[in-house]
Protein backbone atom coordinates (compact mmCIF):
# COMPACT_ATOMS: atom_id res chain seq x y z
CA UNK A 1 0.00 0.00 0.00
CA UNK A 2 2.75 2.35 0.62
CA UNK A 3 4.39 1.62 -2.60
CA UNK A 4 1.28 2.85 -4.44
CA UNK A 5 1.14 6.20 -2.58
CA UNK A 6 4.78 6.70 -3.28
CA UNK A 7 4.23 5.94 -6.72
CA UNK A 8 0.94 8.31 -7.14
CA UNK A 9 2.98 11.03 -5.46
CA UNK A 10 5.99 11.15 -7.90
CA UNK A 11 3.53 10.98 -10.91
CA UNK A 12 1.29 13.88 -9.38
CA UNK A 13 4.43 16.40 -9.25
CA UNK A 14 6.33 15.14 -12.29
CA UNK A 15 3.33 14.87 -14.75
CA UNK A 16 3.48 19.04 -15.02
CA UNK A 17 7.06 19.54 -15.50
CA UNK A 18 6.72 16.81 -18.66
CA UNK A 19 3.71 18.97 -19.89
CA UNK A 20 4.52 21.85 -19.51
CA UNK A 21 5.00 23.74 -22.71
CA UNK A 22 8.43 25.34 -24.10
CA UNK A 23 8.33 29.11 -23.64
CA UNK A 24 9.27 30.84 -26.95
CA UNK A 25 11.13 33.92 -25.22
CA UNK A 26 14.34 31.65 -24.57
CA UNK A 27 15.88 29.44 -26.93
CA UNK A 28 18.74 28.32 -25.02
CA UNK A 29 20.99 31.64 -26.29
CA UNK A 30 19.30 34.15 -24.20
CA UNK A 31 16.06 36.17 -24.02
CA UNK A 32 14.66 37.03 -27.51
CA UNK A 33 11.12 38.51 -26.53
CA UNK A 34 9.83 41.91 -27.04
CA UNK A 35 11.06 44.91 -24.53
CA UNK A 36 8.88 47.08 -23.33
CA UNK A 37 8.56 50.48 -24.66
CA UNK A 38 10.42 52.33 -22.28
CA UNK A 39 10.00 55.44 -24.27
CA UNK A 40 6.23 56.23 -23.54
CA UNK A 41 7.03 56.93 -19.68
CA UNK A 42 10.19 58.82 -20.64
CA UNK A 43 9.76 62.59 -21.37
CA UNK A 44 13.22 64.27 -22.47
CA UNK A 45 13.98 67.35 -20.21
CA UNK A 46 14.36 70.56 -22.61
CA UNK A 47 17.38 72.91 -21.09
CA UNK A 48 15.55 76.53 -19.71
CA UNK A 49 16.98 79.57 -21.75
CA UNK A 50 18.90 81.58 -19.48
CA UNK A 51 18.53 85.68 -19.98
CA UNK A 52 21.20 88.33 -19.29
CA UNK A 53 20.54 89.96 -16.22
CA UNK A 54 19.85 93.74 -17.02
CA UNK A 55 17.95 96.22 -15.72
CA UNK A 56 16.68 98.21 -18.08
CA UNK A 57 16.85 102.25 -17.36
CA UNK A 58 13.75 103.43 -19.35
CA UNK A 59 13.82 107.26 -20.53
CA UNK A 60 17.84 106.71 -20.55
CA UNK A 61 18.05 110.22 -22.38
CA UNK A 62 15.82 112.13 -20.20
CA UNK A 63 16.40 115.56 -18.53
CA UNK A 64 16.03 112.67 -14.93
CA UNK A 65 18.99 110.16 -16.15
CA UNK A 66 21.65 112.83 -17.53
CA UNK A 67 22.63 115.79 -16.13
CA UNK A 68 23.56 118.80 -18.55
CA UNK A 69 26.20 120.49 -19.55
CA UNK A 70 27.57 122.71 -17.19
CA UNK A 71 28.51 125.17 -19.85
CA UNK A 72 28.16 128.50 -17.47
CA UNK A 73 30.86 127.00 -15.72
CA UNK A 74 34.54 128.02 -16.90
CA UNK A 75 36.65 125.04 -15.46
CA UNK A 76 34.59 123.07 -17.49
CA UNK A 77 34.68 125.38 -20.85
CA UNK A 78 38.36 125.51 -20.79
CA UNK A 79 39.43 122.00 -19.95
CA UNK A 80 36.47 119.85 -21.09
CA UNK A 81 35.18 121.76 -24.47
CA UNK A 82 38.28 123.72 -25.58
CA UNK A 83 40.02 121.70 -28.15
CA UNK A 84 43.59 120.81 -26.84
CA UNK A 85 46.14 122.78 -28.48
CA UNK A 86 49.38 121.90 -26.21
CA UNK A 87 51.79 119.68 -27.72
CA UNK A 88 55.26 118.32 -26.31
CA UNK A 89 57.07 121.28 -28.02
CA UNK A 90 54.62 124.23 -26.35
CA UNK A 91 54.71 122.55 -22.98
CA UNK A 92 59.03 122.88 -23.73
CA UNK A 93 59.39 126.32 -25.16
CA UNK A 94 56.71 127.91 -22.11
CA UNK A 95 59.51 126.51 -19.53
CA UNK A 96 61.60 129.44 -20.77
CA UNK A 97 58.87 132.21 -20.08
CA UNK A 98 60.18 132.60 -16.45
CA UNK A 99 63.54 131.90 -17.20
CA UNK A 100 63.78 135.06 -19.77
CA UNK A 101 61.51 137.13 -17.21
CA UNK A 102 64.44 136.49 -14.36
CA UNK A 103 66.91 137.71 -17.18
CA UNK A 104 64.88 140.98 -18.15
CA UNK A 105 64.63 141.51 -13.98
CA UNK A 106 68.14 141.24 -13.85
CA UNK A 107 68.59 143.98 -16.28
CA UNK A 108 65.82 145.69 -15.39
CA UNK A 109 66.65 145.82 -11.34
CA UNK A 110 70.87 145.92 -12.44
CA UNK A 111 72.06 143.22 -10.77
CA UNK A 112 75.67 142.32 -10.87
CA UNK A 113 77.35 140.38 -12.99
CA UNK A 114 77.42 137.24 -10.85
CA UNK A 115 74.04 136.75 -10.86
CA UNK A 116 73.02 138.07 -14.23
CA UNK A 117 75.35 135.20 -15.83
CA UNK A 118 73.92 132.50 -13.41
CA UNK A 119 70.82 133.12 -14.95
CA UNK A 120 72.04 133.30 -18.42
CA UNK A 121 74.22 129.95 -17.91
CA UNK A 122 70.78 128.51 -16.75
CA UNK A 123 68.66 129.98 -19.97
CA UNK A 124 71.40 128.75 -22.38
CA UNK A 125 71.26 125.05 -20.97
CA UNK A 126 67.62 124.75 -21.77
CA UNK A 127 68.35 126.28 -24.68
CA UNK A 128 71.21 123.97 -25.79
CA UNK A 129 68.60 120.60 -24.76
CA UNK A 130 65.59 122.21 -26.91
CA UNK A 131 68.02 122.45 -29.89
CA UNK A 132 69.06 119.11 -29.57
CA UNK A 133 65.71 117.75 -29.00
CA UNK A 134 64.12 119.65 -31.82
CA UNK A 135 66.74 121.06 -34.74
CA UNK A 136 66.19 117.51 -37.01
CA UNK A 137 62.36 117.92 -36.68
CA UNK A 138 59.83 120.41 -38.05
CA UNK A 139 59.72 122.61 -35.09
CA UNK A 140 63.24 123.56 -35.86
CA UNK A 141 61.63 125.64 -38.26
CA UNK A 142 59.30 127.60 -35.93
CA UNK A 143 59.98 131.54 -35.39
CA UNK A 144 59.29 130.17 -32.08
CA UNK A 145 62.13 127.97 -31.90
CA UNK A 146 64.53 130.13 -34.09
CA UNK A 147 64.13 133.67 -32.04
CA UNK A 148 65.54 131.10 -29.19
CA UNK A 149 68.55 130.04 -30.56
CA UNK A 150 69.33 133.22 -31.41
CA UNK A 151 68.60 134.96 -27.96
CA UNK A 152 70.41 132.38 -26.56
CA UNK A 153 74.14 133.03 -28.74
CA UNK A 154 73.60 136.81 -27.80
CA UNK A 155 72.61 136.40 -24.08
CA UNK A 156 75.53 134.21 -23.84
CA UNK A 157 77.88 136.69 -25.44
CA UNK A 158 76.43 139.66 -23.25
CA UNK A 159 77.50 137.30 -20.17
CA UNK A 160 81.07 136.41 -21.49
CA UNK A 161 81.53 140.35 -21.92
CA UNK A 162 80.51 141.14 -18.91
CA UNK A 163 82.62 138.63 -17.19
CA UNK A 164 85.57 139.72 -19.14
CA UNK A 165 85.01 143.37 -18.45
CA UNK A 166 84.84 142.69 -14.68
CA UNK A 167 88.24 140.66 -15.18
CA UNK A 168 89.91 143.27 -17.20
CA UNK A 169 88.80 146.47 -16.73
CA UNK A 170 91.81 147.60 -14.20
CA UNK A 171 93.92 147.16 -17.10
CA UNK A 172 92.40 148.49 -20.04
CA UNK A 173 92.11 152.00 -21.46
CA UNK A 174 88.54 152.17 -23.07
CA UNK A 175 90.22 153.06 -26.17
CA UNK A 176 90.99 151.61 -29.34
CA UNK A 177 90.01 147.55 -28.46
CA UNK A 178 88.94 148.23 -24.95
CA UNK A 179 86.13 150.09 -25.74
CA UNK A 180 84.00 147.14 -25.35
CA UNK A 181 84.41 146.69 -22.29
CA UNK A 182 83.10 150.63 -21.64
CA UNK A 183 80.37 150.41 -19.03
CA UNK A 184 78.48 152.94 -21.47
CA UNK A 185 79.20 150.38 -23.83
CA UNK A 186 77.95 147.14 -21.58
CA UNK A 187 75.22 149.10 -20.53
CA UNK A 188 74.12 149.91 -24.56
CA UNK A 189 74.25 146.50 -25.22
CA UNK A 190 71.99 144.95 -21.99
CA UNK A 191 69.70 147.53 -23.18
CA UNK A 192 69.37 145.70 -26.22
CA UNK A 193 69.30 142.19 -24.90
CA UNK A 194 66.54 143.32 -22.30
CA UNK A 195 64.24 144.06 -25.85
CA UNK A 196 64.77 141.11 -27.29
CA UNK A 197 64.12 138.85 -24.19
CA UNK A 198 61.07 140.95 -23.79
CA UNK A 199 59.83 139.90 -27.74
CA UNK A 200 60.94 136.40 -26.98
CA UNK A 201 58.59 136.42 -24.07
CA UNK A 202 55.25 137.80 -26.46
CA UNK A 203 56.57 135.62 -28.84
CA UNK A 204 56.23 132.50 -26.36
CA UNK A 205 53.28 133.46 -25.17
CA UNK A 206 51.53 133.62 -28.34
CA UNK A 207 52.83 130.05 -29.17
CA UNK A 208 49.92 129.02 -26.80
Amino acid sequence: MKKLFAIIFIAFFCLPVYGAKKNPAFDGMGYVGTLPDLTRQYQPTEPKSTKPVIEQVENFHSSDQVKPIPRDNPAFVNIILKQDKTTRYVNDINEFIPMLEKIYDSIEDGENVQLFNAKVYFFNKNADYLRDKYVEKPEGEYISFKKLMELSTHAKSIALLRSEAQKYNPYLAYSGAGYIYDPDNINQQLEYLKKEVEQAILLLRDAN
